[in-house]
C-alpha cells in the first residue's frame, strides 16, 4: 500500500539535486588533485620519499671461517656507532629531564670511556643540544655490544623508546679474528666501514662468503617504519679452512723466538708446515719487524716474495743430474781449498778460509751444502747444453704455478737460455749464469714453491696443489668441497728420488743440517745461507744480508708433513742450519708431540687427580677444553665463540661434574676481581680497561694489587702475583 502524502512529482527534482551535488564534489576533488600533482608535486613527492621507501636492499649475514677442526678464526660480529636526536627528545617532552640527568650521564660516558673526561663529555652533549642535532654523535669510534649495552643503561637512555629518550645506534658488521694475529694475513681482512675484503681468503673466497642480497620496501606508520621483504637475503656459506690452530701457534711462537734473538735480529720471517699427502697447509706464519721493533704480519712473503733462494735449491740441480743419468751418486768432485775460478770469478764454499772440503763424493756436496762442489758438476756436464738443465728443473715442477688463493701470488721464476736471431750466441745468459743458477742465484722461487717440490719428494714423486680451504658449508651441511689437486703424478725417476730421500736424510744426521734433526724421528732436509741482492746495488750495497732457509720434512722414513722456514737478517752470523734450522727442529718437535694419542686410563694411579681443576675466567674456552676432554660441564648460559664476547665465570666441582657459572663482571671504570684466573684472561679484563698490568710468577691470579670495585683510570698499573 503506497502512503496519500508521497509525492511522485518531487521525486526527480530530487534525485537531480543530488546528482548535482555529486558532480560539484567530484570536480572539486579533481580540480583539488590535478592541483596537487602539478603545483604541488615536488611537495608531495619529497613527504612520499620519508613515508616510503622502494626496492631498499638487505644485507646478508657473511659466513665465517673455520680451522680444519671447525673451530672458529673469523666472523662477523656487530658493532654500534652511538647517537643522540635532541630534537626527539625536545617532541616527547623528555627533555625536561635534562637538566637533572646530564651529570649523571656525563659521568657515566666517563666510566665507560674513560679517556674523555666527565666535564668534556657534558660540554660536549650540551653543545648537542643547543643545537638540536638529530644526529649527535656520542663516541666517535665504533664500540662493540657491551660497551653498547653499558651506555644503554645511562639516565634518560635507558627509557627503551627512541623516540622518547633520542638514543639511537647505527648498526655495522666487523669482521674478528678469534685468535687474534694469528695467520692474520692469510685469512684475510676487510675494509672498516666498507663491504670490501681486501686481502687473504677473505678477498679470494669473497663470491662464497658475502652471500645474496635481499629486497625490502619500508612504509611508515604512525612514528614507525615497517619493512615489507620482497626478497628474503641469502646468508654467505662458511669456509672450512686446512690451518691447525695449534700448530699455527706453535709455528709462529717458534718462529719469533728465533727472530728475537739478540745474534739474528731478523727483518723478517716466514715458516710454513704442509702434511704430505694431502697438501694441506698446517700453518703459514708470515712475521715482519716494524716500525716500532715488534714483529706483525703486514703482507703474506710465504706466497709473493720472489727471491733468491739459496743454497735449498742445490737438491732440484742434482736431482736433474742425477734424473739425467750424467753423474750417479759414486761421482766425485774436486771442490779444493774452498776457491775455484769460474769464468773470471770466483766460486767460494763457506768455509774457503779454513782450506775447503777438498775431494767430495756427489752426495757429499749436500751434505756440507758445497756451492763449489754443486756448480762444478751441473756446469760440468751441462755448460754447453744450458737449455736441457732448466728444463730438467722445469720437469721437477718447481716453476708450476700453483694457482694459490691469493691475488699477488706468483710461480717460480727461472729463465731459459735464448740464442740470438743468428743461433749462435745466447742474448740473456752468460758464462757464470749457470753455475750461479745451480746453486740458487738468479733464479726467484717463493717459499710456497720451494717447500710444494720438496714436500713432493717427501711424498714419493707426487706433486699436490698447497690447499687452504677444504669446504665451503652452509647450516652444518657441505655445498661444495675443494678435493685435492694432483700437479704431476712423479716429478722424477723412482731411482732419482730414493736416492735423494736418504741423500737428505743424511744432510741432518751427518751434515750441517743437524741442528733441524730430533734424537725421537728422523727428519731429512737441506740448509740454505744466500746473500740477499740490493737490485741496482749488487749484494753488498748498504752491508750484507741474508737469507736463511732450511725445507724438509719429517718423519723422514714415513713423511707425515713438510716444512719451510726463511728468515732474512742484516750481517753476520747468519747460517741456515743454525738459526731456520732451529726454528724448524722446534716446530717438528712441537708437531709430532701434538700428534701423539694417548688413552688417559694409561696414565691413572693412585695419586693421580682424574678431575681436572678449572681457573676462574673466560669459560667459553674452559667449555671448549672440557668437552674435547669428555666432560660435560652443563653451563647455566648459552654462548660460543661465534659471538665474539668472552663469557666470564667460574668452575664449580662436585659428584664427580663440573658447572660453568656466569658472573657479572665490574663495569668498566671499575677494577674486575682477577682473583683465580689465569694470566690471559686477568690480563685481558683489566687491559682492556686501559690499565696497565704486571705479573710476578705462574699459574692463576692470588693477589691484585688494586682491590677489586675501585674506580680506575686510563694508564694506571695493577699488579698481579701469581701461584
Amino acid at each position: 500500500m503506497s502512503s496519500s502524502k508521497f509525492d511522485h512529482k518531487k521525486t526527480p527534482q530530487r534525485f537531480s539535486c543530488l546528482a548535482i551535488v555529486i558532480t560539484l564534489a567530484t570536480l572539486v576533488m579533481l580540480g583539488k588533485a590535478t592541483y596537487m600533482m602539478t603545483a604541488q608535486r615536488d611537495y608531495w613527492m619529497a613527504v612520499a620519499k620519508r613515508v616510503k621507501f622502494d626496492s631498499l636492499p638487505i644485507q646478508p649475514a657473511r659466513g665465517n671461517i673455520l680451522s680444519c677442526d671447525g673451530q672458529l678464526m673469523v666472523s662477523s660480529l656487530p658493532e654500534y656507532k652511538l647517537f643522540i636526536d635532541f630534537q626527539a627528545m625536545h617532541d616527547s617532552k623528555t627533555d625536561t629531564l635534562w637538566p637533572k640527568k646530564v651529570d649523571s650521564i656525563a659521568a657515566g660516558l666517563n666510566a665507560i670511556f674513560p679517556e674523555m673526561p666527565a666535564a668534556k663529555f657534558k660540554e660536549h652533549l650540551e653543545e648537542g643540544r643547543k643545537k638540536m642535532s638529530r644526529h649527535w654523535q656520542i663516541w666517535p669510534a665504533r664500540v662493540n655490544y657491551n660497551t653498547y649495552a653499558d651506555v644503554r643503561l645511562l639516565p634518560i637512555f635507558n627509557i627503551g623508546n627512541k623516540y622518547k629518550s633520542g638514543f639511537y645506534t647505527e648498526d655495522n658488521n666487523a669482521r674478528k679474528h678469534a685468535y687474534g694475529s694469528l695467520a692474520e694475513r692469510t685469512l684475510g681482512d676487510m675494509y672498516k666501514g666498507k663491504d670490501t675484503a681486501r686481502c687473504g681468503l677473505e678477498q679470494y673466497y669473497d663470491s662464497v662468503l658475502r652471500g645474496k642480497k635481499g629486497i625490502k620496501h619500508r612504509r611508515k606508520v604512525l612514528r614507525s617504519f615497517l619493512d615489507i621483504i620482497d626478497e628474503p637475503a641469502v646468508d654467505g656459506a662458511d669456509i672450512v679452512t686446512t690451518i691447525d690452530v695449534g700448530i699455527q701457534d706453535l709455528a709462529e711462537r717458534a718462529l719469533l723466538q728465533e727472530l728475537r734473538e739478540p745474534d739474528v735480529n731478523g727483518n723478517w720471517g716466514v715458516a710454513i708446515v704442509m702434511e704430505v699427502k694431502t697438501g694441506d697447509v698446517k700453518a703459514i706464519v708470515n712475521m715482519e719487524k716494524c716500525g716500532d721493533g715488534q714483529y706483525r704480519e703486514r703482507q703474506n712473503r710465504a706466497v709473493s716474495n720472489l727471491m733468491e733462494p739459496g743454497s735449498v735449491f742445490k737438491t732440484a740441480s742434482i736431482m736433474v743430474a742425477l734424473d739425467d743419468g750424467v753423474v750417479d751418486t759414486t761421482y766425485r768432485v774436486n771442490t779444493a781449498g774452498g776457491v775455484w775460478p769460474m769464468y773470471g770469478r770466483e766460486m767460494r764454499d763457506h768455509n774457503w778460509r779454513r782450506g775447503g772440503y777438498g775431494m767430495l763424493t756427489l752426495p757429499q756436496t749436500l751434505m756440507v751444502s758445497s756451492n763449489i762442489g754443486v756448480s762444478r758438476i751441473i756446469d760440468d756436464h751441462y755448460r754447453n747444453y744450458p737449455t736441457k738443465f732448466v728444463e730438467g728443473i722445469h720437469r721437477l715442477g718447481l716453476t708450476d704455478d700453483l694457482h694459490l688463493p691469493f691475488y699477488g701470488s706468483s710461480p717460480a721464476k727461472v729463465r731459459f737460455p735464448q740464442l740470438d736471431k743468428r743461433g749462435k750466441q745466447y742474448v740473456n745468459w752468460s758464462k757464470t749464469t749457470l753455475p750461479w743458477m745451480s746453486i740458487g742465484y738468479e733464479t726467484q722461487v717463493p717459499p710456497i714453491s720451494t717447500l710444494t717440490f720438496y714436500n713432493a719428494i717427501a711424498n714419493n714423486g707426487k706433486m699436490v696443489q698447497p690447499r687452504f680451504v677444504k669446504a665451503a658449508m652452509k647450516d652444518g651441511k657441505v655445498v661444495k668441497e675443494y678435493p685435492t689437486v694432483v700437479l704431476r703424478q712423479s716429478i722424477c725417476k723412482k731411482k732419482t728420488l730414493g736416492e735423494i730421500q736418504t741423500i737428505l736424510e743424511h744432510v741432518v744426521s751427518r751434515g750441517l743440517g743437524k741442528k733441524a734433526g730430533s734424537p725421537s724421528f728422523k727428519v731429512a732436509g737441506k740448509t740454505g745461507t744466500a746473500q740477499v741482492s740490493q737490485g741496482k746495488g749488487g749484494y753488498k750495497s748498504g752491508g750484507v744480508s741474508y737469507l736463511l732457509s732450511f725445507a724438509g720434512f719429517f718423519p723422514a722414513d714415513n713423511p707425515r708433513y713438510s716444512c719451510i722456514v726463511c728468515i732474512q737478517k742484516r750481517g753476520l752470523p747468519a747460517s741456515g742450519g743454525g738459526m731456520s734450522g732451529k726454528v724448524f727442529h722446534d716446530i717438528a718437535e712441537g708437531v709430532m708431540a701434538q700428534s701423539l694419542k694417548l688413552d688417559i686410563k694409561d696414565a691413572r694411579d693412585e695419586t693421580s687427580v682424574v678431575q681436572p681443576e678449572v681457573k676462574s675466567g673466560n669459560i667459553l674456552a674452559a667449555d671448549y677444553v672440557l668437552s674435547q676432554l669428555g666432560y660435560n660441564p652443563r653451563p647455566d648460559w648459552n654462548g660460543s665463540y661465534a659471538n665474539g664476547n668472552p663469557i666470564w665465570g667460574k668452575a664449580v666441582n662436585g659428584n664427580g661434574h663440573i658447572a660453568l657459572e656466569r658472573e657479572k663482571i665490574a663495569a668498566r671504570g671499575q677494577m674486575p676481581d682477577v682473583t683465580g684466573m689465569g694470566a690471559r684472561d686477568a690480563v685481558f679484563l683489566i687491559e682492556s680497561r686501559g690499565v696497565r698490568t704486571k705479573l710476578y710468577g705462574r699459574g692463576k691470579v692470588e693477589k691484585q694489587s688494586i682491590a677489586p670495585g675501585t674506580h680506575i683510570r686510563k694508564g694506571q698499573w695493577c699488579t698481579l702475583n701469581l701461584r
